[in-house]
């Protein structure tokens, strides 16, 4: 089904622009607490791997002082894995627009003791209230194919990193290998909404996500977008078959 300007999809469902956010905001306020529980489950652990890689891939410096913005990574994953990764002078701000993602993320970065070098901050990806220029790198996280204006939150990740900064995206992509497409697909349609109802009470909120990265671009079209928003060297890198993609971008 085609969108119209002022539509577009939520999963399978074709919904107005300004009513998608809130239907998002909904499904991560049912899965906030149990979020990272549904994803070991949900890959059979290999998110830690992609997410092993895909900040490994930012290098904060061990020296200088290096700004990091972590955008839809409300439980920290990703932030505490950079954090670790920089200096003592390495900050990061987790930026996300669910109140109840970022309030396991801080409670999360209590326990590890890195409250005092982690910032949670409620916003929004397409309006992100920082200065131009503000941050050496910018990460996001299996959150950009729910965002309802993907091009004005790459806009805004041009605007924020300054001239030098990569923008990185770790987001699920189209799986292209034969007979594993097809497993890939079942699986995703039956046992992880499944899983979902077991383990978190509802199943419907995990049908969405999973609907929504059959609606998300392919590599290709997402680097295209990106290089559109003003990234230069912009590149793709599947991992797993084709299951996520690293996209990477630089200001330059």
């Amino acid at each position: 089904m085609s969108t119209s300007p002022e539509h577009t999809h939520f999963g399978e469902r074709q919904v107005r622009l300004d009513e998608k956010q809130g239907l998002v905001d909904d499904v991560f306020h049912k899965v906030a607490d149990r979020y990272d529980v549904m994803n070991d489950l949900m890959s059979f652990g290999l998110h830690r791997v992609w997410k092993d890689i895909f900040a490994a891939k930012v290098h904060p410096s061990a020296t200088r002082a290096f700004a990091h913005l972590d955008v839809a990574g409300g439980t920290g994953d990703v932030a505490f894995r950079i954090a670790r990764a920089g200096g003592p002078r390495t900050r990061v701000t987790v930026a996300d627009i669910n109140a109840d993602m970022l309030r396991v993320g801080a409670e999360r970065a209590s326990k590890r003791g890195l409250d005092e070098r982690l910032t949670f901050v409620e916003a929004n990806a397409e309006e992100l209230p920082f200065g131009d220029g503000e941050f050496d790198a910018y990460t996001i996280a299996f959150g950009i194919r729910n965002v309802p204006r993907i091009e004005k939150a790459l806009g805004e990740a041009f605007r924020v990193l300054r001239r030098g900064g990569r923008f990185l995206c770790l987001e699920f992509s189209h799986v292209d290998l034969p007979v594993l497409d097809r497993v890939y697909d079942a699986y995703s349609y039956t046992a992880i909404p499944a899983i979902g109802k077991v383990v978190a009470g509802d199943g419907a909120p995990y049908r969405y996500l999973v609907e929504s990265i059959r609606k998300f671009p392919s590599a290709d079209l997402f680097a295209d977008m990106i290089a559109a928003a003003g990234f230069s060297r912009v590149d793709a890198v599947k991992l797993s078959g084709g299951v996520v993609a690293i996209h990477s971008g630089w200001k330059l």
